[in-house]
């Protein structure tokens, strides 16, 4: 999938209908030539919907609607006969798509199962028709109600990818490598920073028939939290992760020093991330010999460590038995 086929943020401006108008009909025919008041209730506008669809994975669909607007509720008829709702506006989005409200920020619903719908704009009520207002000392009302305007306003959508296990590391730690090797995921890799600008998403099997869903993050870099680098952009796809896998390259100066820059970055882009499973890999250990590795395990973070290679295979079913084990803790 091309770099720009990864459409994780969308502004679409959208209107709900408005309800349509009660009705001021009288009854009339030749038996009964001043009959009642018979006038029906105007239908409701239609709302604006968001609903989840597993089999979407960005909202590059959505990358060219400007706006999305319902349909109006149609107003009331004679015989008390209601108007018919106006017709809903159904936006679908995958799953892990939260909806905001842009002026304030405020979030509106999130979506993360298949099926799911939530209103993000509801239609105008219809009016109420003169039927509704006739009284034994007004048996003639000349009045009904107008339906309610429907809402309007720009509503963001942002994606944060919904996966088991989260990558984190600087650019080149070797996150995509290690991605394309567990997976039959293919994303582009080379040898200069910031290669990954999307989130790509691997499935992995395990033992037999098990499988679970690795997320591959766009490098971090110090200063993240700040939008530095990419950023805030991409920071917030890790909060959906249930593991975070940091992922240090043998051959960094200070392996403990880059796991708490990265471990930082986390903290103050949202706290709880802290709360979420971890896992330390220590990645292109095919450079090492095993007197360099007990060296290095006296300085390492007090959390699960593996040492591996993607390129030898080294410590990878150990990985995965980690990563298993962590996400069914």
């Amino acid at each position: 999938m091309p770099s720009d086929n990864f459409v994780d943020y969308i502004k679409i401006f959208v209107r709900s209908g408005k309800g349509g108008a009660g009705s001021s009909h009288f009854h009339r025919s030749k038996s009964n030539p001043r009959g009642g008041p018979d006038g029906g209730d105007g239908g409701r506008g239609g709302h604006i919907i968001v609903r989840g669809n597993a089999q979407l994975w960005t909202l590059l669909h959505l990358r060219y609607t400007r706006h999305v607007f319902a349909v109006d509720g149609v107003s009331g008829s004679s015989s008390l006969k209601t108007g018919a709702h106006g017709k809903d506006q159904v936006i679908e989005v995958p799953l892990g798509t939260v909806i905001k409200e842009e002026n304030s920020g405020e979030i509106i619903c999130e979506v993360t199962h298949q099926g799911e719908e939530h209103i993000i704009l509801a239609g105008g009520r219809g009016g109420l028709g003169n039927d509704h207002f006739k009284s034994a000392t007004n048996q003639a009302p000349r009045y009904s109600q107008p339906g309610e305007p429907g809402q309007e306003g720009y509503r963001i959508f942002e994606l944060k990818i919904l996966a088991d296990v989260g990558l984190v590391g600087f650019p080149n730690a070797g996150k995509s490598t290690l991605l394309s090797v567990l997976s039959a995921a293919k994303p582009e890799i080379a040898d200069y920073p910031f290669t990954t600008l999307r989130p790509n998403l691997g499935i992995v099997s395990y033992r037999d028939t098990n499988s679970f869903v690795m997320a591959d993050i766009p490098g971090i870099i110090e200063g993240a939290h700040e939008g530095k680098g990419l950023g805030l952009r991409f920071l917030r796809h890790i909060e959906r992760n249930s593991v975070l896998l940091f992922m240090v390259p043998a051959d960094s100066k200070d392996i403990q020093k880059e796991f708490k820059i990265l471990l930082r970055e986390l903290k103050q882009y949202n706290p709880e991330l802290l709360d979420k499973g971890r896992i330390l890999a220590i990645t292109k250990s095919d450079l090492l010999d095993q007197e360099m590795i007990t060296l290095i395990k006296k300085d390492l973070p007090r959390i699960p460590y593996v040492f591996i290679s993607s390129h030898t295979s080294l410590g990878l079913l150990l990985l995965k038995d980690m990563l298993w084990k962590q996400l069914n803790s």
